[in-house]
């Protein structure tokens, strides 16, 4: 008996952990809100095993309409409760369908609308993360789940957000925003953003880049939108040799590469992968390494009470100058000023 547990002890250490993830559906379904942002889920359950996305796809009525008139049918029908470890992603929708475009929506519809709503309302509690896409964010609000939490959601929508759910901070101009567990996207193709960016939270950056690149998603962002991982910065290219260096870098950014070791890697001199690197990344080799291990230093000083030369150390510094010097090319305020109050500072031996 003790060795058939133990057995089975093995077995679920090597079980990939199961994430139940809800779809919902709303009439007149935007199909690339669903498309898109679960590609990404499919494609990581591909890319690696200690994570499984189990997808289930509901709505008020067993089949609805899309943007693009197309009908997805044998849809599940709303749960009455949810796993605490659940993801539920709500769709946006759209006022006019391909097929129909003089059509509008329908009082059978709007009602199918309202029982989404309720449903929300009553089912989802604190410990979901919830994700809205696009004009999802509005379903949301009706269901008060954006109350006094900051948000966004597509430009042509936010007014109306704003007046259906007035206590939500709406953020405009934004990719998506993420409050908690909380997360909403702005337009379209936003929602594959968001999904990678809940990826990085949910299993390693070399899953998150596999996903990208197999999706050939150009990881870029302008000044007002939220900062990107250092982890995805300079990665919106599709040079094979330059990601392969990025990956070796991002798989132990505190080894002390050279630039024969990475040379190596890449199959290339020097001075030619020198150059590839920052003709496609727009950055110099050691300024992507500084930059990673400064992303390591700041997640020590937030989650850890080492001092300041522990750090440095374990970030891949050879001093705390060194890490001073890299961190002022990403912040503007000094590491120790990053550092949450209250921290009671231990210096390891």
């Amino acid at each position: 008996m003790a060795n058939s547990n133990q057995a089975s002890a093995v077995i679920n250490l090597f079980e990939p952990q199961r994430v139940p993830v809800y779809v919902v559906l709303p009439p007149r379904t935007l199909l690339l809100n669903v498309a898109g942002p679960l590609e990404v889920l499919r494609r990581a359950n591909q890319e690696q095993t200690k994570m499984r996305f189990d997808v289930s796809y509901v709505a008020a009525a067993a089949a609805v309409n899309t943007s693009i008139g197309l009908t997805l049918a044998d849809l599940d029908s709303l749960p009455d409760e949810l796993p605490l470890t659940a993801i539920i992603v709500v769709i946006g929708n759209v006022d006019q369908v391909m097929k129909d475009p003089e059509r509008f929506r329908t009082s059978v519809e709007d009602e199918q609308e309202k029982v989404i709503v309720e449903w929300l309302r009553r089912v989802i509690r604190p410990e979901h993360k919830l994700i809205t896409l696009c004009s999802g964010a509005l379903l949301a609000g009706r269901a008060g789940l954006l109350n006094h939490r900051m948000c966004t959601t597509h430009n042509v929508d936010c007014d109306e957000l704003e007046a259906l759910a007035p206590r939500a901070k709406v953020l405009r101009n934004r990719l998506y925003v993420k409050d908690g567990n909380l997360y909403s996207s702005a337009g379209v193709t936003a929602g594959v953003d968001l999904m990678l960016h809940v990826l990085h939270e949910l299993t390693e950056i070399q899953c998150v880049l596999a996903v990208a690149r197999y999706l050939v998603i150009h990881l870029q962002r302008s000044g007002s939108d939220p900062q990107l991982s250092p982890w995805l910065e300079g990665r919106n290219h599709m040079h094979p040799v330059v990601h392969r260096v990025q990956d070796a870098i991002g798989s132990d950014p505190t080894r002390p590469w050279t630039r024969a070791q990475l040379a190596k890697i890449a199959g290339a001199s020097g001075r030619h992968l020198s150059r590839l690197f920052h003709e496609h990344t727009g950055m110099a080799i050691v300024d992507y390494r500084n930059r990673l291990r400064v992303a390591i230093a700041k997640e020590l000083l937030n989650q850890s009470q080492l001092d300041m030369e522990n750090i440095a150390e374990k970030a891949g510094f050879e001093s705390t100058r060194q890490l001073r010097r890299a961190w002022s090319r990403v912040f503007a305020t000094s590491p120790r000023q990053a550092r949450p109050p209250k921290v009671n500072v231990q210096r390891v031996a």
